[in-house]
């Protein structure tokens, strides 16, 4: 996809306007291909899907991640986050998904940084992660993880689900990252 959302994928997969049912064309709306009504002048927007987690370090300097359970990219590895619920902020998402993934308690910390997640076939994203310290609970792979584990920067695995989190990890560790675990072009 390109910076500037020329491309088709990027418009969204809508075929008709859910307003009044007439097929939707392709028009050139704020400098961008836009999907568009013509029979009531609705323009469709695709925007992304915000999402939020944690970034939880040990007192050595490793980093906490979980092995997904399920598809998209089951048996990679990421860092506990996921979508964000209509009634909740970025930071008590940050905090559920935490809980559900991991078993621990946690609480919000400063905002380790914010990224686009364009690799997820379900949804663009935008994932909002914080550094998080641990308040209690019982260290288990719950909900959609299958595993976690901590990991020190040279033993990160290379299969890191999600572009975005490799960018954190990266963020995180700099140069001390694993080449295998860094970013790819």
């Amino acid at each position: 996809m390109s910076e500037t959302g020329g491309d088709v994928y990027s418009l969204g997969p809508f075929v008709h306007c859910y307003r009044c049912g007439g097929r939707l064309q392709i028009t050139r709306r704020e400098e961008r291909p836009r999907r568009w009504c013509p029979a009531c002048d609705r323009i469709f927007y695709h925007n992304p899907v915000p999402a939020a987690g944690g970034v939880i370090t040990d007192e050595d300097g490793r980093v906490l991640l979980v092995r997904r359970r399920f598809e998209p990219r089951a048996g990679a590895w990421c860092l506990p986050a996921g979508f964000m619920e209509y009634d909740e902020s970025p930071a008590e998402c940050a905090v559920r998904e935490i809980h559900e993934e991991t078993g621990l308690r946690a609480h919000i910390g400063d905002v380790f940084g914010v990224y686009a997640g364009r690799d997820d076939p379900r949804h663009a994203a935008v994932l909002i992660l914080y550094r998080m310290g641990i308040d209690g609970g019982e260290l288990r792979a719950g909900d959609d993880a299958s595993e976690l584990s901590f990991f020190a920067p040279p033993a990160i695995p290379a299969d890191i689900a999600f572009r975005a989190h490799r960018e954190a990890l990266v963020d995180l560790f700099g140069e001390d990252l694993a080449p295998a675990a860094r970013p790819r072009d």
